[in-house]
């Protein structure tokens, strides 16, 4: 049986999804998307994804076809359509279609497209394994915290992982790392402290990054948001990263090396467990 997706206002089945040649989200990436978790049917975070969209949007000065209120009622009737209980939504907010022209047309409505996947995120094996990352350079715009649809550098990074017999990547710029192929990134020095880069154009203003940290804060774990190494990486204690659809998931080793035991350390699996527990609480 086929999901059903959202397409510029209908419902259908996936086969039956179909989207202009024009559409500027093809021709030139003029888009931005964000990924909802869902746990037991329940969108999570949900608000935090949705503000930052309408950021995303101003940014790039880009509309958006449906009110925000709208949307989340879109998003609970498709989750409810395709009876997803646990996985992701993916929603994609493009310019529009339009002829060929690099400049922004002019009045143009937006395309809104949503689809659901199934995925085990809670006894995810990829987190009760940990990570192994290669590291590999930063070759993206300068506007990494607009959520763009334009993906083809991170998805060279997690290729070149595929390659190399890895499971991810970890971009790096001027020796310090950025942030993951799609999440952001995380190292637990020997004297229990998180370090992660601060917020910036450089990286993605992660909706997960926040819960996180916010979690440790409460949990009296110091955090410092600032570069970090890949030197300093490979020599941390722990390493993890976080992103909407794996949580907090341990990274066990980079280009090769074992980091600390080379096992999910207690640290990332404590931050894990208890981000899960707020998100079923939620």
């Amino acid at each position: 049986m086929s999901r059903t997706v959202y397409v510029n206002g209908s419902f259908l089945p996936e086969e039956d999804a179909k989207i202009s040649v024009f559409d500027r989200g093809f021709l030139f990436a003029d888009g931005v998307y964000e990924v909802s978790t869902v746990l037991e049917g329940r969108l999570i975070d949900n608000e935090a994804h949705l503000t930052r969209l309408q950021r995303s949007l101003d940014e790039l000065q880009m509309g958006c076809p449906v009110t925000m209120d709208e949307l989340v009622r879109l998003q609970k009737e498709l989750i409810k359509q395709n009876n997803l209980v646990e996985g992701g939504l993916y929603l994609q907010v493009t310019r529009g279609a339009a002829d060929r022209e690099f400049g922004f047309p002019k009045d143009t409505k937006p395309s809104l497209v949503m689809f659901t996947q199934v995925k085990n995120l809670i006894n995810s094996p990829v987190a009760e394994k940990g990570l192994r990352v290669i590291s590999v350079p930063d070759i993206r715009w300068q506007r990494r915290d607009i959520k763009s649809v334009g993906l083809l550098a991170p998805a060279l990074a997690k290729q070149a992982a595929v390659a190399a017999g890895a499971d991810d990547a970890w971009m790096y710029e001027d020796g310090f790392v950025t942030e993951g192929s799609s999440n952001n990134a995380y190292i637990i020095t020997k004297a229990g402290s998180i370090v992660t880069r601060q917020l910036g154009n450089e990286i993605l203003h992660g909706i997960t990054r926040r819960s996180v940290l916010a979690l440790a804060a409460e949990s009296n774990i110091k955090i410092e948001e600032r570069p970090f190494t890949l030197e300093e990486a490979a020599d941390a204690a722990e390493a993890f990263v976080t992103s909407a659809t794996t949580f907090v998931t341990a990274v066990v080793s980079l280009d090769g090396k074992q980091i600390g035991s080379g096992k999910p350390g207690p640290l990332a699996t404590r931050l894990r467990q208890l981000y899960i527990e707020q998100a079923l609480k939620s």
